[in-house]
C-alpha cells in the first residue's frame, strides 16, 4: 500500500495564498481584483494606524476584508528584535485585541514588521496566541514550511511574478502539496504604476479546478490537521483526530478522511484484485 500526504481540500494538489501588509487604503482596489477572480488573501493590519492618511479606517475594516483574513502586524510597527520583551508582548497582544473587536473572530496570524525577527521573537509568539508569522525572505519554491513562525513566502509580487505563476501552474505534482505564496504591499502597485501586474496575475492564477484558494490561516489549519493524522504500523488504518476533513493519496487515488473517522487502506494487491 502507498499513502502520501500530498493533497489540499477537495483532493486538489495545489494551493495559492496571498499576504499583504499594513492596512493601506490601496487594499480596497486590490481586494476588488482578488474577489473578482476568486483569490484569497491575508491582510496584516497596523491597528495604531487606522484612520491616518493613507490607511484604512477602523469602521471599514470588517466589510473590506470580509472574504479574506485579518491578521496582526503590531500596533506601531517596530523592529521587534530591538525592543524590550515587555513591549513585544504589548505590541502583539494589543494589536490582536483591537483587530479581534473588529473582526469578530480570534486573530491568530501575523507578519513581522520590516521583516525583522530573531529566534527569540519567533519563540515568543506561540505564547501570545500567534499560530504563524510570515517573514519577507522569498524562498522561490512551492514548499510548505517546517516552521510556521518563520514562514518564508514564495516571492514578492515584483519578483518575476508572472513567470513564477506559469511555472507553478505547469509543474506536475511530485508527491507533495504545492503552495504558491505571494506577499507585498498594495501601495507598491500604485507607486510602481503596475496595477496591470495584479490583474494579469489574478486572471492567470484564478479559478483553476486543481487549485485551492485559501488564506494564510486556512493553510496553517489544514496543514496541522494533515500532520496530526495517526497511522497504524502497517499503514492500513489512518485516523483523523482533527475537526477538519483532510485529503491524502492512497494507492494512487485521492481519499478523504472526515473528522474523527478512520480510513482503511487496502494493500496494493488487495486494491488490484
Amino acid at each position: 500500500m502507498t499513502v502520501v500526504y500530498d493533497l489540499f481540500p477537495g483532493g486538489k494538489p495545489k494551493a495559492v495564498t496571498l499576504s499583504y501588509d499594513d492596512g493601506i487604503a490601496h487594499d480596497q482596489k486590490m481586494i476588488e481584483v482578488l474577489n473578482r477572480y476568486g483569490l484569497k488573501g491575508t491582510f496584516h493590519l497596523i491597528s495604531g494606524a487606522f484612520g491616518k492618511p493613507g490607511f484604512v479606517a477602523a469602521d471599514e475594516v470588517k466589510a473590506l476584508y470580509a472574504n479574506h483574513e485579518i491578521a496582526a502586524h503590531t500596533v506601531t510597527h517596530p523592529n521587534l528584535p530591538h525592543i524590550p520583551q515587555e513591549m513585544r508582548v504589548w505590541e502583539v497582544m494589543e494589536d490582536r485585541r483591537a483587530l479581534e473587536r473588529i473582526a469578530g473572530y480570534p486573530v491568530k496570524g501575523m507578519s513581522y514588521p520590516f521583516g525583522t525577527y530573531s529566534d527569540e521573537v519567533a519563540r515568543l509568539l506561540p505564547s501570545l496566541g500567534i499560530a504563524y508569522c510570515r517573514t519577507t525572505i522569498s524562498n522561490y519554491s512551492f514548499e510548505l514550511p517546517e516552521n510556521f513562525h518563520q514562514w518564508t513566502p514564495t516571492c514578492h509580487h515584483n519578483e518575476d511574478l508572472l513567470a513564477r505563476t506559469q511555472a507553478f501552474l505547469d509543474e506536475s505534482p511530485m508527491g507533495k502539496p504545492q503552495l504558491f505564496y505571494v506577499w507585498g504591499h498594495s501601495f507598491e502597485f500604485a507607486d510602481d504604476n503596475n496595477w496591470e501586474l495584479l490583474e494579469q496575475f489574478a486572471e492567470t492564477i484564478g479559478r483553476h479546478d486543481s487549485v485551492w484558494y485559501a488564506t494564510n490561516k486556512q493553510i496553517v489549519d489544514y496543514t496541522q490537521a494533515l500532520r496530526r493524522l495517526e497511522v497504524s504500523v502497517d499503514g492500513s488504518l489512518i485516523y483523523n483526530p482533527s475537526a477538519l476533513s483532510v485529503w491524502i493519496t492512497a494507492n494512487g487515488l485521492p481519499a478523504q478522511i472526515k473528522p474523527g473517522t478512520i480510513l482503511e487502506v487496502a494493500n496494493d494487491k488487495e486494491s488490484n484484485d
